[in-house]
This record gives C-alpha cells, sequence and structure tokens, in this order.
C-alpha cells in the first residue's frame, strides 16, 4: 500500500510541512527507518533520532519546532501516537479477509454468522449461537453453544469461546485467550478436594481487548464481567465472579483472584496479584509485582510492593533497606559502647562504695 505525506496530512487532518508528494509504503521506527517508511515523534527522549532518521517522513505535535535541520518531511497532527494508531488501523484492516465462511468450518444448522463476518478453517460455532456483522473469526477458533458475539470483533487464532459467553462489539481477542474455563473452586473433605460446578458465564462489553493466553475464567453463579473499554495484556488470570470496570488496563502476567472488583480506569503493572473478595476505588495505580491484600477505599491512589502499600510509603521503606547494612553495623557499634559504659559505670560504683566505707 502506498501513499503520499499529503494523503496521510489529509486522513489524520493534519499539515505537512517539507514535500507533500513524498512516496510512502510503509511504517518504521524512528531510530532505524529507512527511505519510504513513515514514523512519529511523542516521547522527548527520541528527539535526537528526529535529526538522523533515514524515515521519509515523521508524525509530530502540531507545535512542534526542531532545534536543527530536519531531512524529513514532518506531519504535524494534534497527537501523533494516536494519530499512528489510526492510520495502522487502516492498514491492517486493508488485509483483513473477506466474509463467508470457510469449506472447512464447522457451523452449527442453529447458530446465526452474519453474512458480513468472516469465519476461517477448521472454527467451531455451536449450537444457537450468533456472530455479528463484520466480526473476523480466524482459523482454529472454538465458539461453544448460546454464545453471542457482537459486531466488528477480531478474533485470532486459537481462542476458546466457551458455553454461554458474550461477546460485545468491536471486541479483540489475541491468540490463544480462554472466555469461560471453569473457575477453580473446589471444597476440601476428608477424602480430598469435591470440585464446585462453575455454571454461571462470562460477559465482556463493547471495545474490550484481551490478550495472548489470557483466561477469563467463568462465574459459580450469575457472571464474570469484563466492562466497556477494559484492555487486559498477555498471560492475565481473571478468576471467577470478578468484576474489571470501564477502561481499567492489566499487564501481562496479573492475576486477580475470585469475587474481587476492580474499580474504573485502575492501572495493573505487570505481575500484579490481587486477593479475592476485594474491591479498588477508581483510578488506582498498581506497581509492577504489587500485592493487594485488602481492598482500597482511595480514588487515585498509587501502590506498589508486597505486601502493597502507598506509593510514597513504600519507596521510604525501601529507601531503608538499602540503608540496613549501615544501620546494622551502627547498632552493633553503639551496643559495643553502651557495654563500654555500663563497665566504666560498674567500675566508677564499686570505687565509689570502697571510698564510702572507708
Amino acid at each position: 500500500m502506498r501513499y503520499t505525506a499529503q494523503e496521510v496530512a489529509d486522513f489524520l487532518h493534519g499539515v505537512v510541512d517539507g514535500d507533500p508528494n513524498v512516496e510512502l509504503h510503509d511504517c518504521g521506527g524512528i531510530e532505524n527507518g529507512k527511505a519510504g517508511t513513515l514514523t512519529f515523534l511523542a516521547n522527548p527522549a527520541y528527539e535526537h533520532y528526529l535529526y538522523t532518521t533515514e524515515c521519509s517522513a515523521v508524525l509530530v505535535q502540531a507545535d512542534y519546532q526542531p532545534t536543527s535541520e530536519v531531512k524529513a518531511t514532518l506531519i504535524r497532527v494534534a497527537d501523533p501516537y494516536d494519530s499512528l494508531a489510526k492510520l495502522l488501523s487502516v492498514i491492517r484492516d486493508g488485509s483483513e479477509p473477506e466474509a463467508g465462511i470457510s469449506q472447512f468450518a464447522i457451523v452449527d444448522p442453529s447458530a446465526d454468522v452474519d453474512p458480513t463476518a468472516s469465519v476461517g478453517p477448521f472454527v467451531y460455532i455451536g449450537r444457537n449461537s450468533k456472530v455479528g456483522a463484520r466480526t473476523i473469526v480466524r482459523a482454529q477458533v472454538y465458539i461453544g453453544e448460546d454464545c453471542l458475539v457482537g459486531a466488528d470483533c477480531k478474533i485470532y487464532q486459537q481462542v476458546t469461546i466457551s458455553n454461554r459467553t458474550i461477546v460485545g462489539d468491536r471486541c479483540i481477542l489475541h491468540s490463544g485467550a480462554v472466555l469461560g474455563a471453569d473457575g477453580f473452586g473446589f471444597a476440601p473433605t476428608a477424602e480430598g478436594w469435591d470440585k464446585i460446578p462453575q455454571t454461571g458465564k462470562v460477559i465482556l462489553e463493547d471495545d474490550v481487548e484481551i490478550g495472548a493466553n489470557a483466561c477469563i475464567d467463568r462465574a459459580v453463579l450469575d457472571a464474570t464481567i469484563i466492562r466497556r473499554g477494559v484492555k487486559i495484556d498477555n498471560l492475565v488470570q481473571i478468576a471467577h465472579n470478578c468484576e474489571v470496570k470501564e477502561h481499567t488496563a492489566i499487564a501481562a502476567q496479573s492475576g486477580v483472584a475470585g469475587s474481587t472488583t476492580i474499580g474504573q480506569w485502575n492501572r495493573l503493572g505487570g505481575q500484579v496479584g490481587i486477593a479475592g473478595h476485594l474491591k479498588t476505588a477508581d483510578r488506582v495505580t498498581f506497581g509492577a509485582k504489587t500485592g493487594i491484600m485488602a481492598s482500597i477505599e482511595e480514588e487515585g491512589s498509587s501502590w506498589f510492593g508486597y505486601p502493597g502499600r502507598p506509593y510514597v510509603k513504600s519507596m521510604r521503606s525501601a529507601a531503608v533497606a538499602d540503608r540496613l547494612p549501615q544501620l546494622d553495623k551502627q547498632i552493633y557499634d553503639l551496643s559495643k559502647e553502651v557495654k563500654r559504659l555500663r563497665e566504666e559505670l560498674d567500675k566508677l560504683s564499686k570505687i565509689s562504695k570502697i571510698k564510702d566505707g572507708e
């Protein structure tokens, strides 16, 4: 796909600063791009690459002023990062498969697949399930019985959507994601563990994205719910009966235990762990590897460490921890000094008693 800098600017409602006719055929990083490549500058830490890049055009902030000569054509936009995302979406959509059901797919006669949807080879769609308009279902996806998949979704290879799962509009499910596996529910007995049947379902609202090999477990009863606009990274575990509220983002390898509610606009760094039956307030941020053992009521707070504590307190504790060897030596030296002083006092006390006896 080839396009000119002016065509890109027109699509993004931007302004060209340089050659409007320069031809572009690819996108790449600013540090190692080549001629014909479009890149972007959003982070000031990368500004020095702007003056040496071989890229033909660069998306920059509308009011950006370079401090040296720039060889590349600049395309001034409101938000370079967001503009690149919109452009990449168009490029990607241009390579999407055609509508229709592959001859190698297995679709139950009672299932309803919209004529504008695309169903790839070796897909299975179970009884009474529905797939919405313009949704793309890639090869080897499993969609169980009584499922509802909305419009304009993208479901990549080997995704599993178990029975009665509901997926809203414009959702993206990456390869290997599992929606609706049994929750981890067992009751201890004298002989071992009795499995607790997981009879609920999973609900994804609109505009949710689930990363590769992430698992969203079905509820014991009712539903595990991922609210509108939530973004979940690869290898994340959301246990049964959880609710993740609107626009929360969860990074890779994080885990949320059963019956926990995560507030709106929360941010979970990589490998965050949250215990079960808890609630977090809105707009809470959790640093990587934070372990949360109690509910959080303070909106907009930041937490870090294990067990999780407010960020400032955690940083102060970390600073003290770095000084522990020095403090340990100081305590040892002080103990020796105290011992010496006590011995001196004992000697003085004995001398005083002898004098008093005379």
